[in-house]
């Protein structure tokens, strides 16, 4: 995608409404707009980011064996009624009527709608377990929507729900769902840690929710240092398998959050107790037949006898995740995206696009990239050099190319890496190679031959001196990468 033809409005200053790192760095980039108090419009960049989280939520539920269903957001008040949540569930419902005076609601959540539809379909314990999922908006009518996507009123939520004969069944349905949880997040690049939680207004007995860990947070956790060097997606998983050795695993290192840490009777020695702020980012619930029960959603067991179904659900906040994201990986230039969910691989910067040799050069490789299906952003804009630097920072692509008359003199071309800052120069040939291999990882790190520059030594093509020194905006500070 060309720069000059992308629909991407940045904003100079942080705006004034924008409390938290995420929400100023997310109206700055371009990749929000505020409709109203909580509700936002997401533009291009940020939906690209939106959709490719959604992609790997999806691909862990799909692999975990959970089966995709698309429910309405508007539901009806009466199945609510059934289970007694109707008036109990408080203001943060929007509650609504039809032209025909029917009582409604915008879904916060969808326990009873998806009870009321496997109640219709499922009569006997031959048709079980089933675990069904959706990623759908929802609303929730907060009274101080605040921090952005991180507390917004409408937001994009993967909630999934399991369907089983009884608790033993149940409890298999729960650690799929564990696990699932943890893979997604690590393949998100995030370190989510598993932490006994309260079951809240969704009820039940069990309950983890998946919190990582920033300055930012909502609240304070606890947990044993090891956790920070656990690596998630070495563990082999089969779903058709025993999972409860690997949930005991997990949950065997302490966490907890500030509800459940008891000081006095903490396992962990003080000096590898990790004490933090921690943002939840899914949460995961077993709550027996507190909705099949009144909602009748009963089933024939092997034994003729007939018992309510045994269920579970499943969160995870998709729009939440991009700012806990954002919290967790940027610096005082802007933002710094894990490869998996950058809104593109590569930005392409042309210094000089006046210039026929670098503008025939910078085409080339552009549309050499574009063959190779590397998504890549290219700033052709007739810019100053400072402005395009600062743009690719503050939008965070994993890595620059950068070409220029200097360059171009002498064969090569400068790649940063935006993460570590590192430049280095590099022939076409062999940043081609490899951003087009299979696992193309930080192009500043691997290219042989070649000497990387320390941040802030060297200056580049446009004058400008590398990454800043690490001085932070106004009001910001940094935050540990808990990786």
């Amino acid at each position: 995608m060309r720069l000059s033809e992308y629909f991407l409005p940045l904003l100079r200053e942080n705006p004034s409404e924008a409390q938290i790192v995420s929400h100023r760095l997310m109206l700055r980039a371009g990749m929000i707009r505020q409709s109203s108090a909580g509700i936002y419009s997401w533009l291009p960049l940020g939906l690209r980011v939106l959709k490719k989280i959604e992609r790997i939520v999806r691909e862990e539920q799909d692999r975990a064996g959970a089966l995709e269903i698309l429910m309405p957001t508007v539901q009806p008040a009466e199945l609510w009624r059934e289970s007694g949540r109707y008036d109990d569930y408080g203001k943060e419902m929007l509650r609504i009527r039809d032209r025909h005076d029917r009582e409604m609601l915008y879904g916060p959540t969808n326990e009873e709608q998806v009870t009321e539809i496997v109640r219709a379909s499922i009569k006997s314990y031959r048709d079980l377990p089933r675990m069904l999922y959706h990623i759908q908006w929802k609303f929730r009518d907060e009274v101080r929507p605040r921090f952005g996507v991180m507390r917004g009123r409408e937001f994009l939520m993967k909630d999934a729900y399991s369907f089983d004969l009884d608790a033993a069944g149940a409890k298999r349905s729960y650690n799929k769902m564990f696990v699932a949880y943890l893979r997604t997040f690590a393949r998100l690049g995030l370190k989510a840690i598993p932490m006994r939680a309260d079951t809240g207004p969704i009820g039940g007995e069990l309950s983890h929710e998946f919190v990582i860990l920033a300055e930012t947070g909502e609240s304070a956790v606890y947990c044993d240092r090891a956790w920070l060097s656990t690596d998630i997606l070495a563990t082999e998983v089969d779903y058709h398998g025993d999972l409860e050795p690997i949930f005991q695993r997990w949950t065997g290192l302490y966490a907890a959050t500030d509800e459940k840490h008891e000081p006095d009777s903490c396992p962990v020695p003080r000096e590898e107790l990790v004490e933090a702020r921690g943002i939840e980012v899914g949460h995961i619930f077993y709550f027996g037949d507190k909705y099949s029960q009144p909602m009748g959603a009963l089933v024939i067991g092997p034994d003729g006898e007939t018992a309510a179904l045994e269920m579970g659900s499943y969160g995870i906040g998709v729009s939440r995740l991009v700012g806990a994201l954002i919290e967790a990986n940027h610096d005082g230039a802007g933002i710094i995206w894990p490869e998996s969910v950058a809104p593109f691989r590569i930005g392409l910067i042309n210094l000089r696009p006046g210039d026929t040799r670098c503008r025939d050069t910078a085409d080339d490789l552009y549309g050499k990239l574009l063959g190779a299906n590397v998504e890549v952003l290219y700033d052709d804009r007739d810019e100053s050099p400072g402005a395009k630097f600062a743009t690719m920072d503050l939008i965070g692509l994993p890595d620059q190319l950068v070409i220029g008359p200097r360059g171009i003199a002498g064969g090569t071309i400068e790649v940063k890496h935006r993460r570590s800052g590192e430049r280095q120069d590099v022939s076409i040939e062999t940043a081609l190679r490899l951003l087009t291999a299979s696992e193309p990882g930080p192009l500043a790190a691997s290219a042989p031959g070649t000497k990387a520059r320390r941040p802030g030594r060297a200056r580049s093509e446009g004058g400008r001196k590398g990454p800043r020194s690490g001085k932070l905006q106004d009001g910001e500070r940094p935050i540990p990468d808990p990786a």
